[in-house]
């Protein structure tokens, strides 16, 4: 192993760049998901008729394809019909639209964990049915939701590096770089990666904990 020559303050400097477009993929993709996961969640709950069929239809299809696979399609199969995003906005879009979906699930099981007799007790006082799950059901749910929801954004950080496989300049990218210069960079590299990986990751696992142990 090159350790010296592996963790120079120029391939560190390299490293950082690539972790920051990590941490903001992961940023804006966990804003965006989190927002139409409350909105799609919402949907499948409400049980409106036809609308929350095609949205779990939608929703169940996208949760069992592989997110490699979403991936590729936004970056090689979208620029085929006239689509063609940068490779920022693919991955963006691509860990959005799988996130989204999974966040989905989150809600509407969140949602049905509420006691019934709350929202009989709130529709007999007068509520409406949109009055009681903004001010009764959404925010005792979103409370129990909060554990589930830190542990799906903490799945996304570590999806990011999926993107490797179109070029996007993340983490794992530039880690790959290095090491491809010289396979005595191998190990160190890896260690570096999965340091950090592991940094970031183990403070959400705190905080979702935290916030599971405070639930109960």
């Amino acid at each position: 192993m090159d350790i010296a020559g592996a963790l120079s303050v120029d391939h560190l400097k390299f490293l950082a760049d690539g972790f920051k477009v990590t941490l903001y993929i992961a940023f804006v993709s966990i804003v965006l998901s989190f927002i139409i996961g409350i909105v799609l969640g919402t949907l499948r709950y409400a049980k409106i008729p036809f609308l929350s069929k095609v949205v779990a239809l939608i929703v169940e299809t996208i949760r069992n394809l592989p997110l490699l696979l979403i991936i590729f399609f936004t970056f090689f199969a979208l620029p085929e019909v006239g689509i063609k995003p940068s490779i920022t906005v693919a991955a963006i879009s691509a860990l959005t639209v799988f996130e989204s979906a999974m966040l989905a699930e989150i809600v509407r099981s969140g949602l049905n964990s509420i006691d019934k007799g709350q929202i009989e007790a709130a529709r007999s006082s007068g509520l409406t049915y949109m009055q009681t799950l903004r001010h009764i059901v959404m925010p005792q749910a979103l409370r129990r939701m909060v554990p589930p929801i830190v542990s799906q954004f903490i799945s996304l950080l570590k999806d990011t590096s999926l993107c490797v496989v179109i070029a996007l300049p993340e983490f794992m990218h530039n880690a790959q770089i290095l090491y491809a210069q010289n396979v005595n960079y191998i190990i160190p590299i890896f260690i570096v990666v999965a340091f950090m990986y592991f940094i970031v990751n183990y403070c959400l696992s705190l905080i979702a904990r935290r916030l599971e142990s405070r639930q109960a």
